[in-house]
C-alpha cells in the first residue's frame, strides 16, 4: 500500500458522526444535480459514504470505485444489507480507472486526489471517463495545519487544485468551503 493512501484500519472514520454533521453527504451532493438516469463515479468509494446517497438519486449505475479489496468487501456487505441493486463495485486506481471513455455523467472524488501519485494523470483519467458537460465534484483537505486529515505535504491547496483542473480543460463552475478544514470544487467538462 502506498504510503499516500487511506489506511482501511481507520474505516470507522469514514461514517462516523462527526463526519456526517460536518459533511453531510445529501448536501454535498446536491452540488452535483445528479439526474435521474445518470451514471455516477465514486472514486475511493471506502465505505460507501457517498455511494449509497447518490444511488438513491439515480437509476442509473453507481460505480463504486476503490483500490482496496478489503473496503470495496465491507461495502459488498452493505449493499447486500440494503438491497441495492444500482452499485457496482470496480476494484482500481484512479490513475487507471478500469472505465470505457466517456462512460459517466457524474464522479465523485472525495478526499482522494491528494493520494494520487500524480494528479495530472488521476485528471486526465477523469476527463477520460466523463461524458461532455459531465461534472466531477473534488472535496478535499484544504494545505494548512490541522489535527485530522492526511499529513500536510500530502495535501493540495484549493488555488493549486482548481488551478490543475483547469490546466486539465474543466471548468470551475462552484468552489466552496465547507468548513474552515475542507474545500469543494465542481469541475465541468
Amino acid at each position: 500500500m502506498s504510503e499516500r493512501r487511506f489506511d482501511p484500519v481507520k474505516m470507522a472514520r469514514l461514517d462516523s458522526p462527526e463526519r456526517r454533521k460536518a459533511l453531510p453527504p445529501e448536501k454535498i451532493l446536491s452540488l452535483l444535480e445528479i439526474k435521474e438516469n445518470d451514471t455516477v463515479l465514486d472514486m475511493g468509494a471506502g465505505t460507501g459514504y457517498f455511494s449509497f446517497p447518490a444511488a438513491k438519486l439515480t437509476s442509473g449505475t453507481v460505480y463504486a470505485l476503490d483500490v482496496e479489496p478489503q473496503m470495496l468487501e465491507v461495502l459488498k456487505q452493505r449493499i447486500d444489507e440494503q438491497h441495492l441493486k444500482n452499485i457496482d463495485l470496480i476494484e482500481g486506481a484512479i490513475e487507471n480507472i478500469p472505465l470505457d471513455n466517456d462512460q459517466v455523467n457524474q464522479i465523485i472524488a472525495s478526499f482522494v486526489l491528494h493520494e494520487v501519485e500524480l494528479l495530472s494523470k488521476g485528471l486526465q483519467e477523469i476527463w477520460r471517463v466523463l461524458k461532455s458537460g459531465g461534472r466531477c465534484l473534488c472535496l478535499e483537505w484544504e494545505k494548512k495545519p490541522m489535527e485530522q486529515g492526511p499529513p500536510l505535504e500530502h495535501r493540495i491547496h484549493s488555488d493549486d487544485m482548481k488551478k490543475a483542473f483547469e490546466d486539465s480543460g474543466f471548468q470551475i463552475v462552484h468552489f466552496t468551503f465547507p468548513t474552515e478544514s475542507h474545500y469543494i470544487i465542481v469541475a465541468q467538462k
